[in-house]
């Protein structure tokens, strides 16, 4: 909008608001804001309908990746979270790729990118590699979701599941399981 255009809507708004019986300063401060929320709505109203119309779904990040490349992302996410990684190596890792945090708060986790979700073998790999690698919690984090089977199981040994919908938040996920402060009881 240009400028003539911007003060001559400007002096209108705040001399109807004084008109109708507002104060000096509210009629004033209508008049200076008034211009920027007209030239602004536009754009809103656009947003609007565009976010309305878009799907909830986010962007796969991780659909392109191979599943080393999604360990690498799993472990830079982690240490995003500023707890200390350590990638295990590709053989003999006792179903453990990725060990977050300090002792006593380590977690051992399972890295599983597929394209199908995830059964319950991924659960009971890292269920039984953590004590070999001196961890206490147990994760398996993948890029789709988990059959009802790998649920169940996770459930009766404490493992924390985080399938793709969750992957936003992971990296908060990982802070909750490796914060060393013990719960306050009340």
């Amino acid at each position: 909008m240009a400028l003539k255009w911007r003060l001559v809507v400007a002096v209108a708004l705040g001399s109807l608001a004084w008109i109708l019986g507002a104060s000096p300063w509210w009629s004033l401060a209508i008049a200076l804001f008034a211009p920027m929320i007209v030239v602004a709505a536009p754009r809103f109203v656009r947003g609007a309908v565009v976010g309305v119309s878009t799907p909830l779904a986010r962007e796969d990040v991780t659909a392109a990746m191979s599943g080393t490349e999604f360990e690498d992302y799993v472990a830079r996410v982690a240490r995003s979270s500023g707890a200390p990684v350590i990638m295990t190596s590709i053989t003999g890792d006792w179903g453990v790729d990725i060990i977050v945090g300090k002792r006593p708060n380590r977690v051992a986790i399972q890295c599983k990118r597929q394209s199908r979700p995830v059964g319950a073998g991924a659960v009971q790999e890292v269920v039984a590699g953590a004590p070999m690698q001196d961890c206490t919690q147990t994760m398996v984090v993948t890029n789709h979701e988990f059959t009802p089977a790998a649920k169940k199981l996770a459930e009766l040994h404490g493992c924390e599941l985080v399938g793709g919908a969750e992957l936003p938040h992971l990296r908060a996920t990982i802070r909750r399981l490796t914060d060393p402060s013990p719960a306050t009881e009340a």
